[in-house]
């Protein structure tokens, strides 16, 4: 027995892409660090993948240097056209790209017009296409100027960070209406500044307190400046939220689940929660909280993997109807501007979509404001330090020719966009 669920009238469908994934050809500290890293996290591939379940199939990408140099990455600079043409004939209406820091501003103060002339022509093609912008201007790489001057530890780097936003909205403010400033701002001080894998590599915990405070007031700036430039811009930020599952709903673990929830999920947005006007939300995956006699840090590991991605994340799509429970106490528009899946064979994407699509419908029939969602990625792309082979896409990446191939996944998610509906076959 099949059963149709019915999305709001205006809900917009699309996909997310991020600059240094797609564009090639960046210059900033990320391809500095690729080119310093790649023997590195090539010998240390075996230790880091051997335990996935596709560990044979991508053996041998995984333990070559050539995998975590970004280069070309999908040229979507130049063949921005093209991809747009498949967004179109895929049912999209809407469309998340970031524009590169490092292309605007390649030495501090000193902003190169052409660059800023090419995103005009990329917001104009998906305005002649009718695909709805949603714009990020950071993902994570930073000008190598910035670089030179610590990052983010530097106290000047907000006031960095608004004068580009400036530049940026007084040249492209009237092609876009949604402004997404700083994508995943945690993710970013968690895995650079805590975990040390990616640039600048400074494990630190007073550090990066400082780096999410920077952040903080970086978006602030933002949002003042984008506001100040278009009083109709819908700005906010692009926030991973997780679902920290009490382990067998144990007092003991719903408490230490708190911990993390206010931590990763709240502290981030109830700090500009009067600077912003929507809730971006990227979503993955979830993490139940048991305590134990185990390490404070495998406490919040205790997945039981029934099924996973090519990545080894676990596959939990109920957790999204959480996580949105939680963000409807924030009162704001909510767009999925992430959620997405690594599956190289296609095997799984179909039905990954089709589960978080029901559960974001029950939530939505129960009063929560979703306005949209974006699968994550339109294409391969490059997924930083680990390289090309995890394959998040829609659509295929021969990375030999660049040639595009969209999968099975993506023509069953291009009816979902046209008919505003899914079609399920069992009830929940």
């Amino acid at each position: 027995m099949s059963y149709k669920l019915i999305f709001p009238k205006g809900f917009l469908w699309g996909t997310s892409t991020s600059s240094h994934q797609v564009e090639g050809g960046n210059l900033n500290d990320w391809r500095e660090w690729e080119k310093k890293n790649a023997e590195r996290l090539t010998q240390e591939a075996e230790k880091n993948y051997s335990w996935l379940p596709v560990w044979q199939e991508i053996k041998n990408q995984a333990q070559n240097p050539e995998n975590y140099i970004s280069g070309k990455t999908c040229d979507h600079y130049h063949l921005y056209e093209k991809d747009f043409d498949l967004i179109k004939s895929l049912n999209n209406n809407a469309y998340r790209f970031s524009i590169e820091w490092s292309r605007i501003e390649p030495e501090q103060g000193k902003f190169n017009q052409k660059e800023i002339e090419h995103y005009k022509k990329v917001l104009l093609a998906l305005k002649k296409r009718k695909v709805v912008p949603f714009v990020t201007l950071y993902h994570w790489p930073i000008p190598l100027w910035l670089k030179e001057k610590n990052g983010w530890l530097n106290p000047q780097s907000p006031k960095y960070f608004e004068r580009y936003a400036k530049k940026v909205m007084e040249n492209l403010g009237k092609y876009a209406d949604f402004w997404i400033t700083i994508n995943e701002p945690l993710v970013y001080g968690a895995n650079s500044y805590l975990a040390g894998k990616w640039p600048p590599q400074k494990k630190n915990l007073f550090k990066i307190i400082k780096v999410i405070r920077n952040l903080v007031k970086a978006h602030k700036k933002a949002y003042k400046i984008i506001h100040q430039l278009d009083k109709k811009a819908k700005v906010s930020i692009a926030k991973n939220n997780v679902y920290f599952e009490p382990y067998k709903n144990k007092l003991f673990n719903k408490i230490l689940a708190k911990i993390p929830d206010y931590l990763w999920n709240k502290y981030f947005l109830n700090s500009i929660k009067r600077q912003m006007d929507f809730i971006g939300l990227n979503y993955y995956s979830h993490n139940r909280i048991k305590i134990g006699w185990k390490k404070p840090r495998d406490w919040f590991n205790q997945n039981e993997n029934k099924e996973v991605s090519d990545m080894g994340w676990e596959i939990y799509p109920k957790g999204i109807y959480r996580v949105l429970k939680e963000l409807k106490n924030y009162k704001k528009p909510i767009y999925i501007t992430e959620n997405g899946i690594a599956d190289a064979k296609d095997k799984k994407r179909a039905e990954f979509i089709s589960q978080h699509l029901k559960w974001i419908h029950k939530a939505i029939q129960e009063g929560i404001d979703v306005r949209g969602y974006f699968y994550w990625s339109l294409l391969d792309n490059f997924e930083w330090d680990k390289g090309f082979w995890p394959r998040f896409g829609l659509i295929e990446i021969d990375y030999k020719t660049m040639k595009r191939n969209p999968r099975p996944s993506a023509f069953y998610y291009a009816k979902i966009c046209k008919e505003n509906q899914l079609i399920l076959n069992s009830q929940f």
